[in-house]
């Protein structure tokens, strides 16, 4: 009796304290998020290094993003059926192997396919990071703080990249800012593969995989189209047929799902206020905060002149102000409740916005770059808080996977298309001059449109969001 209480207890897994599941996962999330913008400071070094033209240094950074887009619900529904734990681990070791493979590619095709990989890899981490989180930490406050620190820390990776991205290239080579996720990877792996515990809550279920098949495909096409309108415009062909086709393609997933004896996404999900409202709110607000770093960044260095190093030390400020915001935001949201915690945020962001769209050729540091920033970014960590907090309290057991997945869609494809918008818009404004005068109009006009878009946003999570506090 005694030697099968032993074997009793030796089998029952022992739950990790929960302080460890959310460094893990925030680790895993900072690595997915820093990706998407530590490239972009390297491209040039990465044009001289393997010979890349103009199309193909694009697609250094599109095919990172359309695999990750185009993945994500997918990635998010298997952890569901096939367990948190497992897809965890395949994603970070599929997105490490790739960060190994770019850093060491001898030709351009071999880092496009490496960076696609890497994209497909962060599409099956990403969900797991916060399904594992919020359901490690019971609903209320304690996970509203949990998820607080899980939204700093993807801010912060976003934030940081362009740092990040500037001083390995300076002092190393292009190739590190790759290369530097083998390490940082394989220590979250081993973490994570010997103090994570398995969750799933699939069991039975089959994976719907014609649903899977149209609402990868939908959502990578549709990607692919908003990436064309940086190179062909809003107008041309190589634009409008990838972004119909996306369109008709997740069309016709809602259509399958609709008869789905056990869909990929039950369009009940839908029908849920928070996690509808919530994700509306949260692809509103990135579509024009996602855009906040790139013109930020560019402000700096094709205007004031400043080295990408130097740039990336410019942006530390906001970088700091978005993590003070979403960890300020739980303690807000205990007394004020989630809505209007995330009203609150985006319009603290859009007064942000609106002083950056005062921007001249000719601004101090100060005034046209760190306060206007920290505006932006504290409102940034406000409101993503709540939000992230508001679409995952709707969700049963069995979707958490797929409420996750949802939300980092939302983010990016919302992220994705305000950028390309904004992009055209600024384009257009300095009709395709260098001059430091003339790219500060684009700019400017990109942060003024952004000022109304958050402003719209805050007017609809008003009236959309619930009123009801979360749990204590």
């Amino acid at each position: 009796m005694l030697e099968a209480a032993d074997v009793t207890r030796a089998a029952r897994p022992r739950t990790p304290p929960t302080w460890l599941v959310v460094s893990l996962t925030c680790a895993g999330q900072f690595l997915v998020v820093l990706d998407v913008s530590v490239v972009n400071v390297a491209l040039p070094s990465v044009r001289t290094g393997l010979g890349l033209s103009e199309q193909g240094l694009q697609w250094v950074v599109n095919a990172y993003t359309i695999a990750f887009a185009g993945f994500m619900l997918l990635g998010g529904r298997a952890g569901d059926l096939f367990g948190r734990r497992r897809m965890f681990l395949v994603g970070l070791g599929l997105f490490t192997l790739a960060s190994l493979g770019g850093g060491l590619a001898q030709t351009d095709w071999q880092l496009l396919v490496a960076r696609a990989v890497q994209g497909l890899g962060a599409a099956v981490l990403a969900p797991s990071t916060l399904t594992i989180l919020t359901s490690a930490v019971p609903e209320g406050a304690a996970r509203a703080r949990a998820i607080a620190t899980w939204t700093a820390v993807g801010a912060g990776g976003g934030a940081a990249g362009g740092l990040v991205g500037g001083v390995l290239v300076d002092t190393l080579s292009w190739r590190w800012v790759l290369l530097i996720n083998v390490p940082i990877g394989a220590v979250v792996l081993l973490g994570a593969g010997l103090l994570l515990v398995e969750s799933r809550a699939g069991e039975g279920r089959r994976l719907d995989l014609p649903g899977a098949l149209l609402v990868t495909a939908g959502l990578a096409t549709l990607a692919y189209g908003i990436s064309q309108t940086e190179v062909a415009g809003w107008t041309a062909a190589a634009t409008l047929v990838p972004l119909l086709a996306g369109l008709a393609l997740i069309g016709l997933f809602l259509g399958v799902e609709a008869r789905s004896a056990t869909p990929l996404m039950p369009l009940g999900l839908l029908r849920v206020r928070s996690v509808a409202s919530a994700n509306v709110a949260m692809s509103v607000c990135g579509s024009a905060m996602f855009a906040m770093w790139f013109f930020m960044t560019l402000y700096a260095q094709n205007v004031l002149g400043y080295t990408p190093l130097e740039a990336g030390l410019a942006l530390m400020p906001s970088s700091l102000a978005v993590v003070i915001g979403s960890k300020a935001a739980p303690r807000l949201m205990r007394t004020a409740g989630p809505r209007v915690v995330a009203v609150l945020g985006t319009l603290v962001a859009a007064v942000g916005f609106g002083w950056q769209s005062t921007m001249s050729a000719d601004g101090t540091y100060v005034v046209a770059i760190m306060f206007p920033g920290i505006l932006m970014m504290l409102g940034a960590g406000m409101s993503a808080t709540p939000l992230a907090a508001l679409a995952t309290s709707g969700a049963a057991p069995d979707q958490a996977g797929l409420v996750s997945g949802l939300v980092n869609t939302s983010r990016t494809m919302g992220g994705s298309l305000g950028l390309a918008v904004l992009s055209t818009l600024a384009a257009a404004r300095s009709a395709g001059s260098g001059a430091p005068a003339a790219l500060t109009d684009g700019y400017a006009l990109a942060f003024r449109v952004g000022t109304a878009v958050l402003l719209g946003a805050a007017v609809l999570m008003l009236v959309w969001l619930p009123r009801e506090t979360l749990a204590r």
